[in-house]
């Protein structure tokens, strides 16, 4: 049998170091594949939230608002101090935000709960707390019949549904603003930029 071969001090030394070596460009790996990895894995979800369930669930693709088109929602809902209004697909809730500054007690329904945390942290910035609420809800499972003004960024493939559900749900003289999209079986009272105002009779 061969006799096993001692290793001198010198050479265990360097082998520790070369081993030491190894395990910090495992390390170094790991730290250089876990941005990526996050950055997969965060798109994966924030895709999953923000376009597969949507469409699932008869909503519609995370698009948020301009400035302007925000000014002419605010104008043709006409709030008055105390109303309450809700944004079906309240997204970052910089609408909900405006709705409750120009004096409704606002609500945001969001399926997303990426959007539902920016939100709720923007509301927070924001101090107005006591105003604006965001709810981690599917909004076609609420019931709608306490707002006094309804607004949507919905597309083409719910409006029909929508029509149904918001004129079967809220109490007369309820306001609809809709951006972008129109009810085709519900006459409008005013169209501005692309923003429709609708009264439930």
């Amino acid at each position: 049998m061969g006799q096993r071969v001692r290793k001198s001090p010198i050479r265990r030394f360097f082998d520790r170091i070369e081993k030491s070596f190894q395990n910090m460009n495992l390390i170094i790996i790991l730290l250089l594949l876990f941005p990526i990895l996050f950055f997969i894995l965060f798109s994966s979800l924030f895709f999953l939230f923000g376009a597969v369930l949507p469409m699932i669930f008869y909503g519609a693709i995370y698009v948020p608002s301009d400035k302007e088109k925000i000014k002419t929602i605010i104008r043709l809902a006409e709030i008055k101090p105390g109303e309450k209004v809700v944004d079906l697909g309240s997204g970052d809730g910089v609408l909900v935000i405006a709705l409750a500054k120009a004096g409704a007690e606002a609500h945001g329904y969001e399926i997303n709960p990426f959007l539902v945390w920016a939100a709720r942290r923007n509301i927070s910035k924001a101090k107005i707390g006591n105003k604006a609420f965001i709810h981690w809800k599917n909004f076609w499972q609420e019931d709608l019949s306490g707002f006094d003004v309804v607004v949507i960024y919905g597309i083409n493939y719910i409006m029909g549904r929508m029509e149904v559900k918001l004129r079967g749900e809220l109490k007369k003289d309820a306001r609809v603003v809709s951006n972008a999209f129109n009810f085709l079986g519900w006459p409008q009272i005013k169209k501005e930029d692309g923003v429709y105002l609708y009264k439930n009779n």
